[in-house]
């Protein structure tokens, strides 16, 4: 579980360039370029271009930022480096004891140095579930970097994001508005909540073949279709961007949403990109959501199945 959240805090680091890379899903995506000296191991040379003095490993140019980077590491690395180096017996989880009965096959394919640092929740590396040490500090960096008030690290992908961003807002018999084309991860959550769908069926586009996204006029009609029967929405759910990059016009939707008093959740998936770059759509964050769940591992840089949840705003009891 450790290593799953590994590699979200080294990326929170952020100290080197963006590039621009198209994507095939969600229109472009936010790449870093970047290459990693091994600790002990001496850099081949330094060169200079222009005015800046550069790093080269293995035909790779690392700039001093990336250095500086490397030379302090963010705070769950750091706590996961110290451990690895720690010269203990091991009488605990993985089974692959640091490595020692890793297969050959994987080892040839990525070495051992993997396996020394997948370890469990011991007491230095902190509790996902109730984070102290490192992993609140790295959580506290990811809410700064990402604009968010709170941020929670997800190890089951953004579906678990959403079933809490779902059942933490609707109560057994309350009516959730989501977008009939929203994923399973949304229908579970009902289930398991107990929540009462209010389906809006998203516009189609027969030019492209693909459903497109929520307009606010049609969350306008949901709320006011529950109102004149007496109900109230428990909260909005809306996907943007969908599986294939359409994007709805959230901040309307979420000004709406906030005037009824309604929290907003988005899966937000496919578009933890966005905001690092001018030419790409503001976060939902950025347009006053109050529950985002972001597939890290999608669009940015994390290992599988690392998502983050991340809150806004005080409607919804953190």
């Amino acid at each position: 579980m450790v290593s799953a959240i590994l590699d979200i805090s080294f990326r929170l680091s952020f100290g080197n360039y963006w590039s621009l890379r198209p994507c095939r899903r969600s229109g472009a995506c936010i790449s870093q370029e970047r290459s990693v000296i091994e600790p002990g191991k001496k850099q081949d040379k330094t060169i200079l271009i222009g005015n800046t003095r550069t790093v080269t490993k293995d035909n790779f140019i690392l700039p001093n930022s990336q250095k500086t980077q490397l030379d302090s590491l963010p705070p769950l690395v750091t706590a996961l480096k110290a451990s690895a180096e720690q010269n203990a017996a091991s009488f605990h989880f993985p089974g692959h004891n640091r490595g020692r009965a890793a297969p050959s096959s994987l080892t040839q394919l990525i070495g051992i140095r993997p396996f020394l640092h997948d370890l469990p929740e011991l007491p230095e590396l902190d509790n996902l579930f109730s984070p102290e040490g490192p992993i609140l500090d790295a959580q506290k960096q990811a809410a700064k970097l990402f604009g968010a008030s709170e941020t929670w690290f997800l190890v089951g992908g953004t579906t678990c994001g959403i079933q809490a961003a779902i059942m933490a807002t609707c109560s057994p018999g309350e009516t959730l508005i989501l977008p009939r084309n929203s994923h399973i991860s949304a229908i579970s959550a009902m289930v398991l909540s107990g929540a009462i769908p209010k389906y809006i069926i998203p516009e189609y586009d027969l030019n492209w073949d693909i459903a497109g996204g929520v307009t606010p006029s049609q969350v306008e009609k949901a709320i006011n279709e529950l109102e004149m029967e007496g109900q109230k929405a428990a909260a909005v759910f809306v996907t943007s961007p969908t599986y294939h990059g359409i994007c709805s016009n959230l901040s309307e939707i979420i000004k709406l949403c906030h005037s009824h008093n309604i929290p907003m959740i988005v899966d937000e998936a496919h578009g933890a990109h966005f905001g690092f770059h001018p030419e790409l759509p503001n976060s939902a964050l950025q347009q006053g959501a109050d529950l985002a769940v972001q597939s890290t591992h999608k669009v940015l840089c994390s290992l599988t199945q690392s998502s983050m949840l991340h809150m806004s705003g005080n409607i919804v009891d953190r």
